[in-house]
């Protein structure tokens, strides 16, 4: 080999494993400019996020958002601890939970309902009646047949089955369990003294009550229970309609009975808005008002407000932003398909005003 041909070579080989060292470093580069978020928590807002997320990754393909429907409970101690960037739930943080854990916020994205459904044959079709008081002694074990004075009384010209309740609740952590069980202690002094609130609680022992993980769960177990009863959220209306179960008509505040939809919803939001406070940790269970349906509550991403790098920080804020916006994740084509509505625009303003604090 002459030494003109070996020096060409080794020029060449040299060029090879630079582009090669340069590909690398490309490729390295391109892999961290990748940011990836994880979203855990509510069931209930599980089905809006995989709307959200194929749509916003189609023009961010640089963030990848993964979801898991794992409970609000989990949610939130996810997101306390940092594995997940953003903590799904129905519930906020308490004051304990702010305490122990500082630097956490709670920020609405939109609003929800929970409906009470049950299997009745022969009156799935029918909205039956319910109130607070008679669900906590449905709970309580207290109210034991569907025939009883109590359901009787507010059913008036209804042939209510003599056959036993079976109540289904949730035993995983659980913000509809939250929001639940809150409508209970707002409106039955008796339940708020004991077990009271909060997504689990110490459930009264009642013959032949089931226990369910998540609002598939809770679906599944009431379609297969003849005379259950069950709390399931609202974006799980297709899949209770799908098996044929009833929907009750809750006695509000007011003493009315309404079903949970646009007026209702928005009746109840217009009540409680003004009480939201800077944080936006607040119910808005039982308000007042003759059209306003008693249970909707703020649906919250839980974040730490201090976030492992300013990309991430940067990357989340910008989804956040684009989740409560009209024109992005708040439109109504996304909120209608789960039977959600919209934030108010002052509730919009104080969210975004917390998410422009993430760093």
């Amino acid at each position: 080999m002459s030494t003109r041909t070996g020096r060409v070579n080794r020029l060449s080989n040299a060029a090879v494993a630079a582009i090669a060292a340069g590909a690398v470093l490309v490729g390295s580069a391109a892999y961290a400019a990748e940011i990836r978020l994880l979203e855990t928590g509510s069931s209930l807002l599980y089905p809006l996020f995989n709307l959200w997320v194929p749509d916003y990754q189609k023009k961010n393909p640089d963030v990848q958002i993964t979801t898991q429907s794992t409970g609000s409970g989990t949610g939130i101690s996810q997101a306390i601890s940092g594995i997940a960037q953003i903590g799904a739930s129905d519930a906020y943080l308490s004051n304990a939970q702010m305490k122990s854990n500082p630097g956490m916020l709670n920020i609405p994205l939109a609003i929800s309902s929970q409906m009470v459904n049950y299997n009745v044959p022969g009156l799935n079709n029918d909205h039956l009646k319910l109130s607070g008081p008679v669900l906590a002694g449905i709970y309580e074990g207290k109210i034991k047949y569907w025939d009883d004075a109590a359901i009787a009384q507010i059913n008036p010209g209804v042939k209510l089955p003599h056959n036993g309740i079976v109540p289904v609740h949730r035993t995983d952590g659980s913000g509809d369990t939250f929001i639940f069980t809150q409508y209970l202690s707002f409106s039955t002094p008796d339940w708020s003294n004991s077990p009271g609130y909060g997504t689990t609680v110490s459930w009264p022992a009642v013959q032949g009550g089931i226990g369910a993980v998540g609002n598939p769960g809770m679906v599944n177990a009431t379609k297969g229970t003849p005379y259950s009863i069950s709390y399931i959220g609202i974006s799980f209306k297709s899949a209770t309609d799908s098996a044929g179960l009833g929907e009750a008509m809750l006695e509000n505040k007011d003493g009315k009975f309404v079903l949970p939809d646009d007026t209702t919803v928005s009746a109840a939001v217009s009540e409680m808005t003004a009480k939201t406070p800077a944080d936006e940790r607040v119910s808005l269970i039982f308000a007042p008002g003759p059209q306003s349906y008693p249970i909707i509550n703020y649906e919250y991403a839980i974040i730490k407000q201090k976030q492992t790098s300013a990309d991430t920080a940067k990357a989340l804020k910008a989804f956040l932003n684009w989740a409560i916006d009209p024109n992005g994740g708040g439109a109504s084509h996304y909120l209608k398909a789960v039977g959600f509505v919209a934030l108010p625009d002052a509730t919009v303003k104080l969210s975004q005003k917390q998410i422009d604090s993430i760093q």
